[in-house]
């Protein structure tokens, strides 16, 4: 059998996702455990964050929540295989901003959408920052997801992949 064939930017990828599930772990743990924030409900903070708990049971913006058991399993399973198209694409990377977007949007998955959904059958989100004008309370995984995708909208505006024709060529 032979090693699979992955780009150093893959590896990269890899690295950057097994960190954002790190901290997203490490995070919660400490959320969960160390402040135990679930029996003291909010903790205010100076400035705009505050540290609200949250169990997100659906996925974005609540979507499914009413339907816990069956959506918790269906979600799981779509974030597996999301995770692992992630993970074939990212072996194939060549370029940075490809790399950590992959990166990230892989390690925020696993740490919410599996690590959480089965560990605690939600999703758990404490980052609050409604003095922002920010409506929804979140997670690293979840700044690590939208992250991701900013860069991975980079990659594509920097790609020269995308080049315009003038009309008269």
């Amino acid at each position: 059998m032979t090693a699979p064939n992955i780009t150093r930017q893959g590896w990269i990828a890899y690295a950057i996702a097994a960190g954002a599930v790190v901290l997203d772990q490490l995070s919660k743990l400490w959320i969960l455990h160390g402040l135990d924030l679930p029996s003291r409900g909010t903790v205010a903070l100076p400035g705009p964050l505050d540290l609200t708990m949250v169990w997100n049971r659906g996925m974005s913006f609540g979507l499914l929540s009413g339907h816990a058991e069956w959506g918790r399993w269906l979600l799981t399973g779509f974030s597996a295989v999301v995770v692992v198209g992630l993970a074939v694409w990212a072996r194939k990377a060549t370029k940075p901003f490809l790399a950590v977007g992959l990166g990230l949007i892989i390690g925020g998955a696993i740490g919410n959408n599996l690590i959480d959904r089965i560990l605690y059958g939600a999703v758990a989100d404490f980052i609050d920052v409604r003095d922002l004008y920010f409506p929804w309370i979140f997670n690293v995984a979840d700044a690590a997801i939208s992250v991701g995708v900013g860069f991975l909208l980079l990659d594509s505006f920097l790609s020269g992949e995308q080049k315009l024709v003038h009309p008269t060529e």
